[in-house]
């Protein structure tokens, strides 16, 4: 493969990518279980600040149908992708989003980021592991309360917590 094959190809997997982080999201606010087990390889993983939800595509599919069993209307809007390559085959990436959450009964309103792993399964990329860290989150009517204090974390039934990501 010449140079310019390979940047070309680099393109269009960067391309692909995006897509697929787009598809996820579209794919969850839409119950789309099918299309949310498709962004997933076979033995993926996905997680929540560190602590492992659930692993493998079916386990996936099932943690995403039980938590949007609680939900009603979501929007998941990403910002970017920064993509970076480890290889022909496999990505690393940071997904920076916002959350629109109806959870609980509850409108929710949040900033998280996704740090995932990319791998090339068969003629398409997929995501092996994803792990949703979260910046701040909080009931729609206590956003900037919780954005400003040292608890920006506010699911809700949950105690107050730090964010993922501190000021150093």
């Amino acid at each position: 493969m010449s140079d310019l094959e390979k940047r070309v190809r680099r393109l269009e997997d960067r391309a692909e990518i995006n897509d697929l982080v787009v598809a996820y999201f579209l794919a969850a606010d839409g119950d789309d279980l099918d299309g949310v087990g498709e962004s997933f390889t076979e033995d993926a993983t996905f997680s929540s600040s560190g602590a492992q939800n659930a692993a493998s595509r079916a386990g996936i599919v099932d943690f995403i149908r039980t938590a949007r069993g609680y939900m009603g209307l979501t929007i998941h809007t990403p910002h970017y992708a920064h993509i970076t390559f480890d290889g022909d085959d496999e990505a690393s990436g940071l997904v920076g989003a916002h959350l629109e959450l109806v959870l609980g009964g509850q409108s929710i309103y949040g900033a998280v980021r996704y740090v995932d792993r990319y791998v090339r399964d068969g003629d398409r990329w997929r995501i092996a592991a994803r792990d949703m860290r979260t910046i701040h989150i909080a009931p729609w009517l206590e956003v900037g309360e919780a954005y400003s204090s040292e608890t920006p974390v506010r699911w809700p039934g949950a105690a107050p917590g730090p964010t993922d990501y501190p000021r150093k």
